[in-house]
């Protein structure tokens, strides 16, 4: 059974299941597919259980050093599935596997859903601190200054999105003592459901962090509507928010925005264009979503990846002009430092 996996990381996994279950046979191993970090995973059933086997393929520079320790501090609060094995410097873990059900499904629908989402936040941010890595601002300069310096797009076809970023970075208020254990990318791929509850999996990106950078890509991914937006950050919170915060997330979810972009465009860069794009025009979602009806993206593929890239940074540019945004620059720079949370 152990021929699925690749040779070179065959001995990785075998010390990892033996770790974990001793000398206990595999009844039966599989591939699991997903995610976008390149990790292997295999769910493993042995000794009457089902596990998830999860090996890191590559050392990238900016690799979270601290992830497997995040990953513990959450399965210990019972946000992230149970931990059976872990080995930081073999960059392999084996835990609980969760048999998933759609998102869909969530029984009370898209509010409840909500409703959960910040609930869980909330349990993540009250944990036992993660450690520090990044600044998260500072790492998306790092992560745009990359963009703008390869030969993905034509020269100063990104400087207006550098000027707003600069506008953003000035009036969001950086206060380090505010940070909080932080996922950083709970998108629809690492929440999971198993017919009752939810889960968060994958910690690559996990460290301390603003306490509203979670609350923002969830919006962004779960809660677009008003009255969805108000149920999660309600849960969150435990009470309705304050101008302060409400202007903050705003600012946070611009944030999120060029983050997410600068991260799919960074991916595409890998592959070398034969020259330079200079049209940032980009589908919307709708748009994008029934172009994958039709099959005419493939999910995970380098050009799917620009294409999404280009859609964060049409909408970062629609939200530095929408409607309000000055007033929430203008609270935020005056007030953030008087931010309530809780």
């Amino acid at each position: 059974m152990m021929e699925i996996i690749p040779p070179e990381h065959r001995e990785t996994a075998r010390g990892a299941l033996a770790g974990a279950f001793g000398s206990s046979a595999v009844d039966a191993l599989q591939v699991v597919k997903g995610g976008a970090s390149g990790a292997l995973t295999y769910r493993v059933d042995i000794s009457g259980k089902a596990c998830l086997l999860r090996i890191e393929t590559k050392r990238r520079p900016m690799r979270n050093p601290h992830q497997y320790e995040c990953m513990r501090i959450a399965a210990d609060a019972g946000i992230a599935p149970a931990l059976q094995y872990v080995a930081p410097d073999a960059c392999v873990a084996v835990m609980d596997f969760i048999a998933q059900r759609p998102l869909g499904d969530y029984p009370g629908g898209p509010e409840a859903l909500a409703k959960a989402l910040g609930s869980l936040a909330a349990r993540l941010q009250r944990t036992s601190a993660f450690p520090l890595l990044h600044e998260f601002p500072g790492l998306i300069a790092r992560i745009f200054g990359f963009l703008r310096g390869s030969r993905l797009f034509a020269p100063g076809l990104l400087d207006p999105h550098a000027v707003a970023f600069e506008r953003l970075r000035a009036a969001y208020r950086w206060d380090e003592s505010t940070l909080v254990s932080s996922h950083n990318d709970p998108n629809a791929q690492n929440v999971l459901f198993d017919g009752e509850r939810l889960w968060l999996v994958d910690w690559e990106t996990s460290y301390r962090n603003d306490p509203l950078t979670d609350i923002a890509i969830l919006i962004e991914n779960f809660a677009q509507a008003p009255e969805l937006e108000r149920t999660l950050i309600q849960a969150w919170l435990g009470g309705d928010p304050d101008r302060i915060l409400l202007a903050r997330l705003a600012l946070m979810r611009q944030f999120t925005r060029l983050y997410y972009a600068g991260m799919l465009l960074s991916i595409a860069a890998a592959q070398p264009r034969q020259s330079p794009e200079t049209d940032l025009t980009a589908p919307t979602p709708d748009e994008f979503r029934a172009a994958l009806i039709r099959q005419e993206h493939s999910p995970g593929s380098q050009a799917t990846l620009f294409i999404l890239g280009k859609m964060c940074l049409a909408a970062f540019m629609a939200g530095m002009t929408a409607p309000g945004f000055d007033e929430a620059i203008a609270v935020a720079s005056e007030d953030g430092s008087r931010m309530r949370i809780g």
